[in-house]
């Protein structure tokens, strides 16, 4: 039980309404409700922040996206916009338990995007992703960005790519850049291994998971150079916390290991009716929606390769960056994705500018087909900062730890 109202009267109303409630609640027959058990934590926690944004004028921030979507009118794109989005999260959470936890999130982040129209198309470029890029940070994450010095040219890009040739169709190899790949994550594992999806609870909103928990250890999701993680511990990642919702510490778990699917994103009540030992994903947008299982910082840890290897390596295949467009089924399995641009790989280097690259798979299949991974000098945090979940709505903020990848035979070109 929350409210809005920030004096100690209404907190203290906001608690007995939640004692009648959970007591009256307890005499209406039902399936018992077990909960996890959790460390008691009276504690407080904040992200770092070495800037706070909040502190930067309004013309220091006007000047920034004013500034580059001048440089991008000027380089000759009619339609240009630029953005920073700034949170400033205070909670207090208390619970019957024992829980007395204080914690303050401040998130940050910005991007850009220009339009080039010509005959009959439209094209895109965004930078640093097609809705900016955001972490647990404060201006000195928008700093880092440096959107003026990529201005010009995403312009130019977006302007090549209305005379580029089509992305072919047909099956080819193909390589994602890591934004690319942090979307990939985001919709075919991430939403997959919620538990509340794969229990049946949650389906009101993109539907459930194709994975069933009797296959959990076992199951094939990828090659072996996939490992994935769930850490809401990483310094500056958009799914950091210190506790979630329901008090529960963050800490890392492994999601799949060498391949082999391990591991959920779980609440107390779905772990313990999972029977598992850990849980830690649950989180609401605000005071007045109840919390659900949600990502955290969901993830690949890093290859052995690298973007300029892969290519090198590659005689016939198409390098795709940026998302455009996605489309998923309701079980998270079968996907296409669009892209902003992509280039043409032959013999080892890259070729031609592509316009509307888009590719289609599986997600097991495709995950297996994964057989070259860029490192951790190429890793990177990418933050989502409108995952959408729930009946009512809530947005949820995660975070993806991810990196270029090729993936082998795959379908792309399919333009319905």
């Amino acid at each position: 039980f929350a409210v809005g109202d920030l004096d100690d009267a209404a907190a203290r109303r906001a608690g007995e309404q939640a004692t009648a409630i959970a007591r009256a609640s307890a005499v209406v027959p039902g399936p018992d409700l077990d909960l996890l058990e959790i460390p008691v934590r009276q504690d407080s926690w904040a992200s770092p922040c070495a800037e706070d944004p909040l502190s930067v004028s309004l013309a220091d921030k006007g000047d920034l996206v004013v500034g580059v979507t001048d440089t991008m009118h000027r380089a000759g794109v009619p339609l240009a916009s630029a953005l920073y989005q700034v949170w400033d999260t205070r909670t207090w959470f208390v619970s019957s338990e024992g829980h007395r936890i204080d914690q303050h999130i401040r998130e940050c982040g910005a991007g850009m995007h220009c339009l080039a129209i010509g005959e009959g198309s439209t094209q895109r470029r965004s930078y640093p992703a097609f809705r900016g890029d955001y972490g647990t940070a404060g201006w000195e994450q928008v700093r880092a960005t440096d959107l003026p010095a990529h201005a010009e040219r995403i312009a130019a890009e977006a302007q090549a790519l209305l005379t580029a040739p089509q992305c072919p169709a047909g099956t080819t190899d193909v390589i994602l850049g890591g934004e690319q790949m942090s979307l990939q994550i985001h919709e075919s594992v991430g939403h997959a291994v919620e538990l509340d999806r794969i229990l049946g609870w949650e389906a009101g909103y993109a539907g459930t998971s194709w994975l069933d928990l009797a296959q959990l250890g076992r199951l094939r999701y990828g090659s072996e150079l996939m490992n994935i993680t769930a850490d809401p511990t990483l310094p500056g990642a958009l799914g950091s916390f210190g506790y979630d919702d329901e008090g529960t510490p963050a800490a890392p778990n492994d999601i799949v290991r060498d391949g082999t699917w391990v591991g959920v994103l779980a609440g107390r009540d779905s772990a313990a009716r999972a029977g598992l030992d850990y849980a830690g994903a649950v989180r609401s947008d605000g005071y007045a929606r109840l919390p659900m299982v949600r990502m955290t910082n969901v993830g690949l840890l890093a290859g052995p390769d690298s973007l300029e290897s892969m290519i090198a390596a590659t005689d016939d295949g198409i390098f795709m960056e940026h998302n455009r467009s996605w489309s998923i089924d309701d079980k998270r399995r079968n996907f296409q994705f669009g892209c902003e641009i992509g280039w043409e790989i032959k013999n080892g280097e890259r070729g031609r500018m592509l316009r509307n690259p888009t590719y289609t798979g599986i997600g097991p299949q495709f995950w297996a087909s994964m057989d070259m991974l860029a490192g951790e000098s190429e890793r990177r945090f990418w933050g989502t900062p409108n995952c959408g979940k729930g009946q009512p709505g809530q947005v949820g903020h995660t975070g993806h730890p991810a990196m270029p990848a090729r993936f082998r035979n795959v379908r792309v070109g399919v333009t319905g």
